[in-house]
């Protein structure tokens, strides 16, 4: 008999986010196991930049937890953000950088070897 075990990877229980009193989020629940692929569709507003900014520990949730293998985004983003990897739709600071120029600085400077980089 074959047994796959697929590990929770990301749990998102009941996430909200409020922002100047306006409701971003409201109690939004999912789980992304390991091996699946997740995308997120909606129109502009729906939450989905605000979703990925908590997961990835750059926001606060206002209500809720989210976990990434097991660490919890509010107390543990330091380690969640160590791990992860997030290019949002704009680069956060140099406009200048086409994508592959973005990619191939944030290698370097978390002191990936050069072998192992393959952009551009």
């Amino acid at each position: 008999m074959l047994a796959i075990i697929f590990y929770l990877m990301i749990k998102v229980d009941n996430l909200t986010k409020q922002i100047s009193g306006n409701k971003i989020l409201n109690s939004i629940s999912f789980e992304v196991r390991d091996g699946e692929i997740l995308g997120f569709l909606g129109p502009n507003g729906a939450g989905k930049t605000t979703t990925m900014k908590i997961i990835t520990g750059f926001w606060t949730p206002s209500a809720g937890n989210v976990y990434v293998n097991d660490l919890n985004v509010t107390a543990d983003s330091l380690a969640i953000r160590d791990r992860l990897g997030y290019l949002p739709e704009t680069v956060p600071l140099y406009d200048d950088m086409k994508v592959y120029e973005y990619l191939r600085f944030i290698a370097d400077i978390r002191n990936v070897p050069k072998e192992n980089i393959k952009v551009g």
